[in-house]
């Protein structure tokens, strides 16, 4: 069963919060500072400490900077690759996350200062704590495990805050940029979501809600103030997928469609992305007859799923529930018959297999080029792997 890492932004999320957490998870603060090593930055070392907000106790962690780093520091996005590109004391996946983060970094900075990516300059985020703030992010999920990060909503803030620029609005017109397309929450007072929060989402994370999962650790990270309105926190829980995975039914009825631009649709809707497509006949009002199309979706992919039931077919309007999912683990094993190989699609239950059946496409180019039917194949291909 693979890790699942649910963050909970309840006071807000920044890079620095992420990093508390993730040591309240297991990580070791001595291990995040000897991948992070050969940056080659000024020095500068983690200090942790137990802070509590509203009740809730965690742990706050502050970047402290030896001398050496010039007071407002400002780096190009250029010069944080060639950093993150030299740090061989990094993973080799961690390096990529932080190169990814930051490149949507500048992406968004270019864009609301009107700037080629090339000359963006980064103000705080260019600062040498919160270099240390996402590259630690990036290497704090290799040594969770690598789990798949999923996240609620952020809160936003509000009001104004001080910037390299003067006030501005909270939040910030990049971390608003970052987030262009995520479901996020305006609500509360200040600067919840930071530029390196968001970066931290929009580069690792889902936001979306989490498959079902067995909680194995929970972790809170403090954040720096505090707020009348909710605990300044960010929780995150790590644990493993249970064998049932939360997903959408969205269906229409149809009953002026033809056949024809049905079948077009089912093939339309599994290239966007639905995990199964179907169609079941209806009985429509004024006793028309008709169908009733369906797909199961996860729920990154509704929007498209949903687009194309609109666009393709001849329906108004579209439903659509919640359902969860018993799924089995799975995987592909080569077996080799007396006509070639085949793979077999094996499906699991722990370590027990419950299933194993082979891929058709790989059974039907062997029918066709031996002359012999399909069933014979098959037949072969499984009894291949239960041999096995």
């Amino acid at each position: 069963m693979s890790l699942v890492l649910y963050l909970e932004p309840v006071g807000g999320i920044a890079g620095d919060m992420f990093l508390s957490a993730a040591v309240e998870l297991g990580v070791e603060p001595r291990e995040l500072e000897r991948a992070l090593s050969g940056l080659g930055l000024p020095a500068w070392r983690l200090e942790l400490a137990r802070a509590e907000r509203h009740g809730i106790v965690g742990t706050h962690l502050d970047v402290v900077v030896e001398l050496g780093e010039p007071e407002g520091a400002h780096r190009s996005l250029s010069e944080i690759r060639s950093l993150i590109e030299a740090a061989g004391s990094m993973p080799e996946k961690a390096r990529e996350r932080a190169l990814r983060a930051f490149q949507l970094l500048g992406e968004a900075e270019a864009k609301v200062h009107g700037q080629p990516l090339e000359e963006v300059h980064f103000h705080e985020v260019g600062a040498l704590d919160s270099i240390v703030d996402l590259c630690g992010a990036a290497v704090a999920l290799e040594l969770l495990g690598s789990p798949e990060v999923f996240s609620a909503p952020p809160p936003l803030g509000s009001g104004l805050v001080q910037s390299e620029h003067g006030p501005i609005p909270a939040p910030g017109p990049a971390t608003l940029e970052l987030l262009r397309g995520l479901p996020v929450r305006f609500e509360g007072t200040g600067e919840l979501t930071t530029p390196t929060g968001a970066a931290l989402l929009k580069a690792f994370a889902k936001v979306e809600p989490p498959p079902e999962m067995e909680v194995q650790r929970v972790g809170y990270g403090v954040g720096t103030f505090e707020f009348a309105d909710r605990p300044n926190v960010l929780r995150a829980t790590l644990g493993r997928k249970s064998g049932a995975q939360s997903a959408l039914v969205v269906e229409a009825n149809l009953d002026d469609c033809s056949p024809q631009l049905i079948g077009a649709v089912l093939e339309k809707l599994l290239e966007e992305g639905a995990l199964d497509v179907y169609v079941l006949p209806a009985t429509m009002k004024k006793s028309r007859p008709g169908h009733l199309l369906g797909a199961v979706v996860k729920v990154d992919r509704r929007d498209a799923v949903v687009r194309t039931l609109l666009s393709e077919s001849t329906t108004l309007g579209v439903r659509m529930h919640r359902v969860d999912r018993a799924v089995l683990e799975r995987g592909h094993q080569v077996v080799e018959t007396p006509f070639g190989s085949v793979r077999v699609k094996v499906g699991r239950l722990g370590a027990e297999v419950m299933n194993a059946q082979p891929e058709l496409e790989d059974c039907r180019a062997l029918a066709k080029k031996a002359g012999v039917p399909l069933k014979r194949i098959i037949s072969e291909a499984v009894a291949a792997y239960w041999k096995r």
